[in-house]
């Protein structure tokens, strides 16, 4: 007994659609060893593999892995994982998928001669997205995420269910993050075609406290003035003013966690972008902040986040139409939310896991749509995916 506690493989989790086990150590050979193991099991048909970045695998060491599994392997990177209830910092999740996961590499997101759109018309036009789900994983240092979340909506409308985020690390240098049949890859997103069952549902819990503001100049993620001045000058002063803060004594990151910026939506919840750092008074976000649009400054508690993190697993559950009576959660919420909660996280966890298996990752963004809203890259927002049962081939 007491050399199985101090194993650092948790035990497998075998439900419906999916056979589930995590290991807390970072080494590569772990990870492998459980790889190997499920992709060997002939009910795993696709490998959905969740690593930490804390784990600092090589896209040298990785590769041959990725490369040479019998079954179909998508995922990514990120900065932390969710599991057996918490929030790791190291360790790796495998689900082994009991139905097949055709899985479609975008590279060079960030080149603006990269034609997204066509790229993605091509590549997935002749595929029937007809109830299906589609995990989607990018690289979230990429340059051109929105447009390519933009470009998948072109080409498939709401057809799919759609859920995933933005790999990658909290040091915000892009590295290879995306897991795919050919390898780790930088730059790149990776789109998981699945037959699963699902409902979606989006919250974050962010409220403004500002009032509307022009975005009067920006770049992809660089957001350059707001309301015709410069961008971070707006922002601070609005933000020193109700927090009662100085950016000249904390370190921009440590007060920008608190205080998102929130995109403007007709007849929805505000679209939430991230500010990360800035650049010669440009605040660089996680995602592009279009040129006229509108935006607040929003903030929040620890009680609204996590209300609205339950409020996402609520509408996920209203929008679930499969038949396994007790799906497995996903579950992707933003890195920055935890930074921000800390160890309360782990309450986020518990409100939202009501009875199903959870699993998922904190990630640099959030993608997803709710069934009949439009589909968006999100920033600072828990998005929850119920799935069930899947139609055999």
């Amino acid at each position: 007994m007491e050399s199985s506690e101090k194993s650092p493989f948790t035990q497998r989790k075998e439900i419906r659609p999916m056979i589930i086990q995590v290991c807390s150590e970072g080494h590569l050979e772990a990870a492998e060893k459980i790889a190997r193991r499920m992709a060997s099991d002939p009910r795993v048909k696709s490998l959905l593999i969740l690593g930490c970045d804390g784990n600092e695998w090589t896209k040298e060491e990785a590769d041959p892995l990725f490369q040479s599994l019998p079954v179909p392997v998508f995922g990514g990177i990120f900065p932390q994982i969710i599991a057996e209830g918490k929030n790791l910092e190291q360790g790796t999740l495998v689900a082994g998928l009991r139905h097949p996961v055709k899985p479609f590499v975008i590279k060079d997101i960030s080149r603006p001669e990269t034609e997204l759109e066509d790229e993605l018309d091509d590549l997935l036009s002749s595929e029937n997205f007809s109830s299906a789900t589609l995990f989607v994983f990018v690289d979230g240092m990429a340059k051109r995420i929105a447009e390519l979340v933009e470009g998948l909506f072109s080409t498939l409308g709401l057809e799919p269910n759609y859920v995933g985020g933005g790999a990658g690390s909290l040091s915000f240098k892009q590295k290879p993050c995306i897991i795919t049949p050919e390898g780790l890859l930088m730059d790149a997103a990776v789109l998981g075609l699945s037959k699963v069952s699902s409902g979606i549902g989006v919250a974050h819990g962010w409220h403004p406290v500002s009032e509307t503001i022009k975005v009067t100049a920006s770049s992809a993620n660089r957001v350059l003035s707001l309301n015709w001045k410069p961008a971070f000058d707006v922002y601070r002063e609005i933000i020193e003013k109700h927090g009662n803060v100085s950016f000249e004594k904390t370190t921009f990151f440590d007060i920008a966690k608190a205080y998102p910026l929130g995109i403007a939506r007709m007849g929805a919840e505000m679209v939430v972008r991230d500010p990360i750092l800035t650049e010669e008074n440009a605040l660089v976000c996680v995602g592009e902040v279009p040129e006229g649009n509108y935006i607040h400054i929003l903030n929040g508690d620890m009680d609204s986040l996590i209300k609205g993190a339950v409020e996402a697993r609520n509408t996920a559950s209203a929008n679930y139409r499969g038949e396994e009576k007790n799906p497995v959660l996903f579950f992707m919420d933003c890195i920055s939310r935890v930074l921000f909660m800390g160890d309360d996280f782990r309450r986020e966890i518990q409100a939202v896991e009501q009875g199903s298996v959870t699993f998922g990752a904190l990630s640099l963004g959030e993608i997803a749509n709710t069934g009949d809203a439009f589909l968006e890259f999100y920033n600072k927002t828990a998005v929850a995916a119920l799935l069930g049962d899947a139609c055999e081939p």
